[in-house]
């Protein structure tokens, strides 16, 4: 596959997404930031509020039919209130454009249960061959695994923060997971930003310290030994070379949104990047440069929580979405821009949002009951305990 980052007009680049066009509120600006991330429909649900407020229907009602071609569904609420907000005019046309939410596609199954008492499991490492699994706690900043028949035990890791992304680096010989303040808590309290890793259970974590302020969240090792990870706060992507003890600044604070999963091109040469408001973006490894991945259909590319690579495909667990579900993007053949799509999971009864996991030569495990809503601020949510955590595998074929 040729550079993702090759050929692609610098308009549409990431420019200070997260220090900037965060703070657009106006119409004019509005519009123009659909221009600029147009597979985004966080972009264009802000745009429609904004028409609303200005009493531009006409141009609401535009919204609405892109929003209605890929697929978005509005709340049971919202589909009674918009027909009422646009007048008796445009009332017909407005409620034909709003979807009713379509039937689940449901083909994942329970492979664990991770025990309350682990609190906020944010994602899952697997053991295939010796089937041995390990998950993160946000909330207990720690780590939990289990055995092929063995009880869940947690793993304290002394002066760790919030653990989020987790994978097995083999150069090291260590589980690392992300540390960092991901929860809201007190910003003031101290905290560790970077790695922390283990090589067995009881044994004395390492520390790869990331830049201060950094806050690191999901991971990613690529095939030549270096680990990704992203800032959904500030913005920026770091990396861990090989042999390092210190992790670097691949690409700026500010420059993204809200990044979150990311994943190594087929020739090892860009990292897919997804922005959770703004779609899919691609860095130049050797130049640093970002650039925006367009969809070359009706299909969104925002609200990607967990994101890894299979052959020629993104997997991609899309929460952000309504409705929510885990889908395959295939890229072209170039890797610059995705051309397709296909629902793998939809809409299951059982999610509350589904969050990241683990990429096996078959299937997808994942986090299938996400348990922020039981997290505010550093606490506990009155009234709402931890339940068991769900570890589902989707097969992908």
């Amino acid at each position: 596959m040729a550079d993702v980052g090759a050929d692609i007009p610098e308009e549409f680049a990431w420019a200070g997404a997260n220090s900037e066009t965060g703070q657009v509120r106006d119409l004019q600006g509005l519009e123009n930031l659909a221009l600029s991330f147009p597979d985004s429909t966080s972009v264009r649900l802000r745009l429609l509020n904004a028409q609303l407020e200005a009493e531009a229907y006409e141009d609401l009602l535009g919204t609405l039919s892109w929003l209605n071609e890929r697929g978005y569904v509005f709340s049971s609420t919202a589909r009674a209130q918009i027909p009422k907000l646009v007048g008796e005019e445009f009332a017909e046309r407005a409620t034909n454009l709003l979807r009713e939410h379509p039937d689940p596609l449901e083909r994942s199954k329970v492979v664990a249960m991770v025990p309350a008492a682990a609190g906020l499991v944010e994602s899952v490492l697997m053991d295939l061959e010796g089937g041995n699994i390990a998950v993160s706690s946000v909330s207990g900043k720690n780590l939990w695994g289990k055995g092929p028949r063995g009880n869940w035990s947690d793993h304290t890791l002394e002066g760790a923060g919030n653990l989020s992304g987790i994978v097995y680096d083999p150069g090291r010989a260590l589980v690392l997971a992300a540390s960092g303040k991901i929860d809201g808590s007190d910003a003031s309290q101290p905290y560790f930003s970077g790695l922390v890793g283990i090589r067995f259970p009881g044994d004395t974590p390492r520390f790869f310290p990331a830049p201060v302020g950094s806050n690191l969240s999901d991971l990613h090792r690529s095939p030549d030994g270096t680990i990704y990870a992203s800032d959904p706060l500030g913005g920026g992507i770091y990396r861990l070379l090989p042999g390092a003890e210190i992790i670097e600044i691949l690409v700026a604070p500010g420059t993204f949104r809200s990044p979150q999963g990311l994943v190594t091109s087929n020739d090892g040469k860009g990292l897919y990047v997804s922005d959770y408001r703004y779609g899919l973006a691609a860095v130049d490894l050797d130049s640093g440069d970002v650039h925006r991945v367009p969809a070359k259909g009706p299909f969104p590319l925002d609200g990607i929580y967990g994101l890894w690579r299979r052959g020629d495909e993104l997997i991609a667990v899309q929460n952000g979405t309504s409705p929510m579900r885990i889908v395959a993007f295939q890229l072209s053949p170039d890797g610059k821009s995705v051309v397709s799509q296909r629902n793998l999971e939809l809409s299951h009864r059982d999610w509350t949002e589904p969050l990241s996991g683990y990429l096996g030569p078959d299937a997808l495990y994942y986090v299938g009951n996400g348990q922020w809503d039981r997290w505010v601020a550093g606490q506990p949510a009155q009234d709402k305990p931890f339940v068991p955590t769900q570890i589902r595998r989707l097969p992908l074929d």
